[in-house]
């Protein structure tokens, strides 16, 4: 059910951002919002127009990666709920979304009850590869982020994690057409509380561990005969192979199965789990 407050932001025209962790995303979002018109960009958790946060909490802010990856997914319903009735009181046309993988962007834009994004431009279409790679030594080295306002805005929202502000100076044309005017814009340096504090990582076998015993959980007679993880950028995707009992209904039972292990998991570890694939083997 879509409130009627909800209803026009239907209407807007959805862009994106796409790219790993770390590749220069927050860097470049106001050249992309430029170049299509776009005065509303969506980052890390924050609504930003122009040079000013108009509402949201920073990713940046939270104290552990974890905990920042649901922020910027606005996991909480609190926050979608603010950001969504901000952005229907301004109106808005066009909005750019910044996320790690098209999946993350469908994601943030169905849980603001946005249309899906029509034009998804990758960072590579963006940057050079090598400006790709010095952007991600930087953050893996140094621990920085951008956020794409100036210092004052996030010394006044944030003081605790601003490290220091870039300015960029563009020329453009002048509106009489004589020549060429100087632009400054201005982005922040951030250090996350996550990033002084290093990434948790969870092994493999430890995750494995508690699959098995979520199914054990669920339902004993069903057995597990492999299980693979695969580290993605946000989370964690399983693929779960099985052999099940003989009259078990396939569609309702695997599906509550499948939720079952997500739900568990990201409960108890606070680890986000992208996808649950579960292949059946055999019927036994």
């Amino acid at each position: 059910m879509i409130f009627d407050f909800l209803l026009p932001l239907k209407r807007i025209k959805v862009f994106a951002l796409v790219g790993e962790s770390g590749t220069g995303k927050s860097f470049r979002a106001k050249l992309v919002a430029k170049k299509y018109g776009i005065e509303y960009i969506i980052d890390d958790g924050l609504l930003i127009r122009d040079n000013r946060i108009l509402a949201g909490h920073s990713a940046k802010k939270e104290r552990t990666f974890l905990a920042a990856v649901k922020v910027a997914l606005f996991d909480e319903k609190a926050r979608r709920d603010e950001i969504a009735r901000k952005l229907q009181s301004e109106k808005i046309k066009k909005i750019l979304l910044l996320g790690t993988s098209e999946k993350m962007v469908q994601k943030i834009a169905a849980r603001l009850q946005m249309p899906p994004p029509s034009k998804i431009i990758k960072i590579e279409d963006i940057a050079s590869q090598d400006e790709i790679e010095k952007a991600i030594r930087t953050r893996r080295i140094e621990g920085k982020h951008v956020i794409p306002v100036p210092s004052i805005e996030i010394k006044r929202s944030y003081p605790a994690i601003f490290h220091d502000a870039i300015r960029i100076f563009k020329k453009s044309k002048a509106p009489t057409g004589i020549g060429p005017t100087p632009s400054v814009h201005e982005k922040s340096v951030v250090r996350p509380e996550y990033s002084k504090r290093g990434k948790v990582i969870i092994s493999e076998a430890a995750l494995s561990q508690m699959v098995i015993h979520c199914v054990d959980e669920y339902n004993q007679n069903i057995r597990i005969k492999k299980i693979m993880v695969h580290d993605m950028d946000m989370g964690y995707r399983l693929v779960i192979t099985i052999d099940v009992p003989y009259g078990i209904q396939l569609g309702g039972n695997i599906h509550a199965l499948q939720q079952y292990v997500i739900d568990n998991i990201e409960r108890y570890t606070g680890i986000l789990i992208e996808e649950v694939n579960i292949v059946i083997d055999k019927i036994i």
